[in-house]
């Protein structure tokens, strides 16, 4: 008998459905020579401090650091998942092999091994890996079987994760609790958590200790069209007042017009953090929401498995989009089929292949997030905003590019430069996909870019102008203050999160940084979620504002380690490298325990009788 063991209830079925294990048992489906069986998620979690030694129940600071010799698992204290690890145990003891059905992924593959360690079976044991849940996907998976040594790197990196989030969490949780909390109150610390709330504290703090600067802007309307100083800013009124003087009464001489053809290529596929950003932006979703509305999608085998980085596709996936083309086609929501006609424009010639979009060397376990052909039914009305979104990118891909037409005129006032730009659509190409409305928002919000009026290209047609004409005009002189940056929102500070905190808006530049960012792209919504919760935050609007209690833990912690989102940056980025074997776990374990042998001491060192406000 071979078992099957997935990662919940819902997808065992699936999964027993399409290798005939229809017959049904407690905690598992059984038929066809497999059994198929379940967790809950984790059932098994890394020992607790007491476990270890009962020294370490009580929170004191003589015990601190807590370092295991070797660090152990357990079954989680539930009736509920010490029945069904009974079932697991059983089925797996007397099994002939085992398939793991794992979630593809770093987390699903430590819940799993997790599970096996405690059931010790000595079968053989398969890995199932798959990026959808449609019934095709999941034959292809059970024809293509892979051996679970070909995912012992993926289970290191997972438990080089576990074990480095244990060490440093409950240690600088334990010490600094200890030291600066009130009784009763523990203050939580975290090693993805403390870099993410000190990027909203430092926002905070930027912006509380901003002083607005005035600065002038020279500007002239000539022929209804508004022309702004080439200088840009005058920092002080008198020589503003100096230009406006030299330019006032004077003809207005337009001294070159140029004109540029260019072109704009589709929005790029989701991966899961994009996503999150955009439904924060459009729909006002949390990125936990999101994360369980996409999530859904793909346990309904409507889109693909959501827990991705990559917005690119690998080229096997191409020969599947006409099939994906058609399941859209034929999708009606609430009555009305609304990819139909952008869909119909493609029909009849062959789809267009970009190596923007497909290319196999950018993708390592799992593709960008795109429907599966499978015709969505009975969604909720935020299921179908999610899917919706999902949808439309994907054809857009198809799409030739928008070709549009730059035009810049400069002109001259006595010596001093004005400008203006404008920029038509000459061929809309995959902007029609968008409806009006849904237009997608690549810029990263909240861009702190400082105010260029040379930057601004505003999507307008503008009048004809010809070089060497000339005319009246009528200057004006604004006097304005420069800005604070804004505060982070969920979609700004996911994409904070993505590039450890430098403002970065070029996409591939972004792309590349993904590997230093904080947090993974599935983990990122409940850290923000715990930030809420241990009240270190709070939502104003769609503004994220640190509380007293946020603010003062901040404030107290003096290690870079715990708090800067560089460094946690540079900790990811090993633990990727732990998954693709390019980086030895035991150096990452062995050099945490030395940082937090560092922290405890640093903080030992404090003499002050400091004490964090909890609200």
């Amino acid at each position: 008998m071979i078992v099957c063991i997935a990662e919940k209830p819902s997808v065992a079925r699936d999964i027993a459905h399409v290798i005939g294990a229809n017959s049904s048992h407690e905690g598992y489906m059984e038929g066809n020579g497999y059994q198929v069986t379940w967790t809950f998620g984790h059932l098994c979690e890394l020992k607790m401090p007491e476990d270890y030694t009962p020294m370490w129940k009580r929170w004191t600071l003589g015990s601190l650091p807590m370092i295991p010799p070797r660090f152990g698992i357990r079954l989680k204290n539930d009736d509920g998942v010490k029945k069904q690890f009974g079932i697991i145990k059983r089925l797996m003891l007397a099994a002939d092999g085992i398939i793991n059905c794992g979630d593809a992924g770093q987390e699903g593959e430590l819940i799993q091994r997790w599970v096996m360690q405690l059931a010790a079976p000595t079968c053989p044991v398969q890995r199932l890996w798959i990026s959808s849940m449609t019934d095709e996907a999941i034959r292809e998976g059970f024809a293509n079987l892979k051996e679970q040594s070909a995912y012992q790197q993926l289970y290191m990196a997972g438990l080089s994760r576990a074990v480095g989030d244990w060490l440093l969490g409950i240690n600088a949780t334990r010490l600094y609790s200890i030291k600066y909390g009130q009784p009763g109150h523990p203050l939580s610390i975290g090693r993805v958590q403390t870099p993410t709330l000190a990027l909203i504290v430092n926002r905070q703090l930027e912006i509380e200790n901003f002083k607005p600067e005035p600065y002038w802007v020279l500007s002239t309307v000539y022929r209804d069209t508004l022309f702004t100083a080439t200088k840009g800013r005058y920092t002080s009124k008198e020589e503003g007042e100096q230009a406006f003087k030299t330019i006032e009464g004077k003809p207005f001489t337009v001294t070159d017009v140029q004109k540029k053809k260019g072109t704009e290529a589709p929005p790029r596929l989701f991966d899961l953090t994009s996503l999150q950003v955009e439904c924060n932006k459009k729909f006002g979703f949390s990125a936990e929401t999101t994360l369980n509305l996409i999530q859904s999608l793909y346990e309904r085998k409507i889109a693909t498995y959501p827990r991705v980085d990559t917005q690119f596709l690998p080229d096997d996936v191409f020969p599947k989009c006409p099939q994906i083309m058609n399941g859209l086609f034929k999708t009606s929501l609430a009555g009305q089929r609304p990819y139909a006609d952008i869909v119909k424009t493609l029909g009849g010639k062959p789809l267009k292949k970009s190596k923007k979009v497909f290319d196999s060397s950018k993708v390592t376990d799992h593709h960008a997030i795109i429907p599966t052909g499978v015709p969505p039914t009975a969604l909720s009305d935020m299921e179908q905003k999610v899917f919706d979104l999902i949808a439309r990118r994907f054809i857009a891909t198809f799409y030739p590019d928008c070709k549009f037409s730059t035009t810049t005129v400069l002109g001259d006032v006595d010596g001093v430069g004005f400008k203006v730009s404008g920029k038509e659509i000459l061929e809309p190409g995959w902007r029609v996909v968008f409806e009006k409305g849904t237009e997608i928002s690549e810029t990263p919000e909240n861009s702190e870019a400082p105010e260029n009026p040379e930057k601004n290209t505003v999507e307008r047609t503008l009048p004809t102008f010809e070089k060497g004409e000339s005319g009246p005009h009528e200057p004006t002189l604004t006097e304005k203050q420069t800005t604070p940056p804004k505060p982070y929102t969920e979609a700004s500070l996911l994409r904070a999160m993505e590039t450890a905190g430098k403002l970065v808006e070029n996409e591939e530049l972004r792309a590349a940084m993904k590997e230093n960012g904080i947090g993974r792209p599935s983990t990122r919504a409940a850290i923000i979620e715990t930030l809420f919760k241990r009240r270190y935050i709070r939502k104003e609007r769609k503004n994220l504002i640190a509380t007293p209690t946020g603010l003062e833990l901040i404030s107290l912690i003096h290690e870079d380690l715990l708090k800067s989102p560089e460094l946690t940056g540079i900790w990811e980025k090993k633990l990727r490298d732990i998954e693709h074997g390019r980086y030895d776990a035991h150096q990452f374990i062995d050099e945490l325990k030395t940082q937090v042998n560092e922290i405890v001491l640093q903080v030992m060192r404090d003499t002050t009788n400091r004490r964090v406000t909890i609200e």
